[in-house]
């Protein structure tokens, strides 16, 4: 059973590669957060409520596949609720809510307003879990992590930054033996929900980057060589002494890859690390309780522990199209991940939404819930 808390002291973050990597499920539950205590039956389960059962379709971003998929599974045990989902990318999940093929999408990237627009129904943004994108690099003289701002990332990837042993770079790294090779660049050969947040990232990081390609799912990059998927771009680097390239974050971990430590709005060099990545979501969507929009960008949030290439990933609702039951049936679902599907988030490898943005999703769906429709 979950419990709602606070995101846990950085003094108790474990210290060190092995012990965080074997930390990570503990610490990502700590962001995590369940329903209040009126959401629980006596045993202290999350309420499904009784009614009509319906199947649900979905299809999407693959980024939060192997988490749904536990989900789906499990919510079908616990009240045979059968929700089909494909994973098929950010772009194919915004597409087919936009076609209306299906019951609900799921995307890493938000939809934008030409995008809702042509979706002809109200299309609302339910944030799930986190996740993150990691800098990753291949200089086997290093014996730390590397560390980078975000304007001198945005030069390596415009082709405008070449060499290891730049001084801007030695400027941030002055104990570590960079050397003096060329900076080979790899990025995604295909369009991502991952190169979205790596490019939202650099747009907001770098003027340099911002007044060039921009941020986008499929980008124009002026520099490099791609990879198809995390497992493209982290072969390249594997075998390219001297290369740098970006994977989800989760990627990153379960293949023991070197991540660099980036530079936040702070000034701090952050680690990609559960605490971090929930930091970066603590403050998202303050100042605005009663907005239904949640496509809030995570890249760049304040606070001095907050890692900066960190994002939501959402499931997309159009209520009005898919009519009472089957909203019914989503909300419910919805209400139970985000109770009780915390722990498996974090044995998984995600990231779990911290108390304050979760409480802030709960109140969204209830009031979603609540809401007369206009089909029946």
């Amino acid at each position: 059973m979950a419990h709602i808390h606070p995101l846990i002291p950085r003094r108790q973050r474990a210290r060190g590669a092995t012990v965080a990597l074997v930390a990570l499920s503990g610490l990502a539950a700590a962001c995590s957060t369940s329903s209040p205590s009126d959401r629980r039956d006596s045993s202290g389960n999350a309420r499904v409520a009784t009614g009509t059962r319906v199947d649900l379709t979905g299809a999407g971003a693959t980024f939060p596949y192997p988490l749904y998929s536990r989900w789906f599974n499990d919510y079908a045990q616990r009240t045979d609720v059968r929700i089909n989902y494909q994973s098929i990318g950010s772009g194919g999940g915004i597409r087919q809510m936009i076609e209306g093929t299906v019951d609900f999408g799921a995307t890493d990237v938000p939809m934008t307003d030409a995008e809702l627009a042509q979706a002809g129904t109200p299309v609302v943004h339910i944030p799930t879990v986190l996740g993150a994108v990691a800098v990753t690099y291949n200089l086997p003289e290093l014996k730390r992590p590397l560390r980078v701002s975000g304007d001198l990332l945005g030069l390596m990837f415009l082709g405008q930054l070449t060499k290891w042993n730049d001084s801007r770079l030695r400027a941030l790294n002055p104990d570590q033996p960079l050397p003096a090779s060329d900076i080979l660049v790899v990025h995604r050969a295909d369009g991502s929900g991952t190169s979205y947040i790596f490019s939202d990232y650099l747009t907001s990081a770098s003027a340099a980057w911002a007044a060039g390609p921009g941020r986008g799912k499929d980008v124009l990059w002026p520099a490099g060589i791609g990879g198809k998927g995390n497992e493209g771009v982290a072969g390249q680097v594997k075998q390219m002494v001297g290369s740098i390239g970006y994977v989800e974050v989760v990627y990153a971990r379960q293949n023991f890859l070197p991540v660099a430590h980036i530079q936040n709005v702070a000034g701090r060099f952050i680690s990609p690390m559960p605490y971090e990545i929930g930091s970066a979501a603590a403050s998202a969507f303050n100042g605005a309780p009663s907005s239904r929009d949640l496509r809030s960008s995570l890249v760049n949030a304040p606070g001095d522990q907050s890692y900066p290439i960190a994002s939501f990933t959402w499931i997309l609702l159009a209520p009005e199209r898919i009519g009472r039951a089957k909203a019914t049936q989503l909300y419910q679902f919805l209400q139970w991940a985000l109770a009780d599907g915390a722990t498996t988030a974090s044995a998984l490898g995600y990231v779990a939404l911290p108390t304050v943005t979760a409480t802030r999703v709960l109140a969204l769906i209830d009031t979603l819930a609540a809401a007369p429709l206009a089909k029946p």
